[in-house]
């Protein structure tokens, strides 16, 4: 008889989404995590606080607000560390005890510690007294986590040089900040400070930022983002980065030095799994401390399971709970569905981005042939009242049928309304039925509309001429 019949290593997103999954299906269920890790990285110090964080510089720098009361408008003139701490750790508290109390509603069991694997069945749990505990199970879900990748070569003393972890954790509001890296966690912190009225320089040794993006989105951010006084070097490395007295250096590999209060680093993120002992269990991890999964999210041992960032890509909140979910269900013997494979992407820098299927790119690299359909926020009657005249909805639809081939959104809840695309493109809708469909008015929704109208009224002449 073993201890527990699923046990879960890590309480994040994909953690505790197989822990509910298996606890609703009647399975003795134990999760381990330490004491002041409880809903993981997303919790503590990723997803949640940089987005509370986002939330806190947008409303007290008024920065959505220009557009109505002029470039000058603040809220608050001297916004502090403090002014964003509070929001911050208010909704890392509320959300913490939403997760204990789900765990606790389900009867799963919180056992607080670090764990290793003994075997393929059981693990030591370190519960920091000193002494440890061995824990038995017949199904084991690892969802670990990831860490940001530190360079050896970088001192990082979590104040002058720090990560993404760390930068929520700044004792000021620096006056200038260097990011390395521009990926997704980078370009959304660079964009929250340089709101902020932080000088921002963002070094990237790619020609580009975010290519995974459509084009023009890209573009408005990037012409966004230096009206924000953010500058970019593209094509560029950093060599080395100096302690100073009163600030760092970042010294670049072309020569080029840039004097800052603070550099961040944004160079990806290292799997947490060099502590859990995975050769007594007969697994192995790759150089970024990836494990390796099939479909089902089984690893090459039969009862044990890895979902979430430790996995790899997509490495997001979103998919990892549902990868938890689905694993935990395929561990108990249950019939499950494969994860639908229209995922959308969020990117919550400011202004923010979100996109759902393929990229103009990627189509005309297939030989697709597509339309666009634009709606710009200044024309919707929601986009005068919120203040956002930058906005846009782009649709890129097949002339063939109408079908929806990818939906992209930039500017205010476009992380929001781009789930209106997922769903019709889940269900195989076409323009038809959003030219056909009533939106509440005003709403930003109502985007959807107009872009499918202008798409309709493109291939329409084309019809028309080309017979």
């Amino acid at each position: 008889m073993y201890d527990y019949d699923l046990l879960v290593l890590g309480s994040g997103p994909g953690g505790q989404k197989a822990a509910i999954a298996a606890a609703k299906l009647g399975r003795r269920v134990g999760i381990v995590d330490r004491r002041d890790m409880i809903g993981g990285v997303c919790i503590n110090t990723g997803t949640v606080p940089s987005k509370t964080l986002r939330e806190a510089v947008l409303y007290l720098t008024g920065l959505s607000q220009r557009d109505l009361y002029g470039s000058s408008y603040r809220v608050k003139e001297e916004i502090t560390v403090s002014d964003l701490a509070a929001r911050t750790q208010h909704v890392i508290t509320r959300q913490t005890d939403v997760i204990r109390n789900q765990l606790a509603r389900n009867r799963v069991a919180m056992i607080t510690g670090t764990g290793r694997f003994a075997d393929a069945h059981s693990i030591w749990v370190d519960g920091g007294s000193g002494r440890e505990s061995k824990v038995t199970f017949d199904k084991i879900v690892i969802a670990a986590g990831t860490r940001p990748a530190r360079p050896d070569s970088v001192d990082f003393d979590d104040r002058t040089i720090v990560d993404s972890d760390g930068v929520i954790n700044l004792q000021a509001v620096p006056r200038s900040m260097v990011v390395v890296g521009a990926g997704v966690i980078g370009m959304e912190y660079a964009s929250m400070f340089a709101a902020l009225g932080t000088k921002v320089t963002v070094v990237e040794r790619r020609e580009r930022m975010l290519d995974f993006c459509d084009d023009e989105v890209v573009e408005s951010l990037k012409y966004h983002l230096r009206d924000l006084s953010v500058a970019f070097r593209f094509g560029e490395e950093v060599a080395a980065v100096e302690k100073h007295q009163t600030a760092a250096l970042c010294i670049l590999k072309s020569g080029k030095k840039i004097a800052a209060d603070t550099v961040m680093y944004s160079a990806g993120r290292q799997g947490q799994t060099d502590d859990l002992a995975l050769e007594a269990a007969g697994l192995e991890a790759d150089r970024r401390g990836r494990i390796k999964v099939d479909a089902n999210y089984r690893t090459s041992v039969e009862n044990i399971y890895a979902v979430g960032d430790v996995i790899g890509f997509p490495a997001l909140a979103s998919t990892s709970m549902e990868q938890g979910r689905l694993a935990a269900q395929h561990a108990c013997g249950e019939p499950i569905r494969e994860m639908h494979g229209l995922q959308p992407i969020g990117i919550y820098t400011i202004p923010e981005i979100s996109f759902v299927g393929q990229t103009e790119a990627q189509l005309t690299e297939s030989s697709t042939p597509f339309e666009v359909g634009i709606a710009r926020y200044r024309e919707l009657a929601r986009g005068q009242i919120v203040g956002d005249s930058y906005g846009m909805l782009k649709l890129l639809v097949s002339p063939d049928d109408g079908r929806l081939l990818g939906v992209h959104v930039f500017g205010t809840a476009a992380t929001e309304i781009v789930h209106i695309g997922q769903a019709v493109m889940g269900c195989g809708g076409t323009i038809d039925y959003l030219v056909d469909a009533v939106f509440n008015y005003p709403t930003l929704a109502e985007a959807y509309k107009v872009a499918a109208l202008d798409a309709s009224n493109k291939i329409r002449n084309i019809v028309r001429i080309d017979g």
